[in-house]
């Protein structure tokens, strides 16, 4: 089963996202969040993210997904930590949806080209027509 890391500034964020994906993927168990530091407060931490990785991590890969700049670069130093030993790539997707699609589609068992794919393709979706 494909992995999924939510990578985001705030702790609250990352489990609202975490509740709202895991609604639409209820059986899914892969989905981690590594969010805010270690006090709580507002930030990002690469070895917090990388730990998520390797938690998320069954062999099949991990798809990391983050809201903010220094997000995006905590998570490419969490992965040049775990020096090749996981199959991770952050998504370029919007995190909230992105998140969904990505559960959704690891729940039912789609591998991890489909699942990062499927992520990215909602960087397309519109709101409002």
């Amino acid at each position: 089963m494909v992995g999924l890391v939510i990578v985001s500034h705030s702790w609250k964020i990352a489990e609202g996202i975490k509740d709202l994906a895991l609604e639409m993927a209820r059986n899914y168990t892969g989905l981690h969040c590594a969010a805010g530091l270690e006090d709580g407060t507002i930030g990002t931490d690469a070895v917090r993210i990388m730990e998520a990785i390797q938690a998320a991590d069954s062999g099949d890969g991990v798809v990391v997904l983050a809201d903010l700049g220094s997000g995006i670069i905590s998570a490419e130093t969490a992965i040049d930590m775990l020096d090749g030993s996981v199959k991770v790539k952050i998504a370029d997707a919007p995190i909230v949806e992105g998140s969904i699609i990505a559960a959704v589609e690891a729940s039912i068992g789609s591998d991890f080209d489909k699942v990062l794919a499927e992520a990215e393709k909602t960087r397309e979706f519109h709101k409002i027509q």
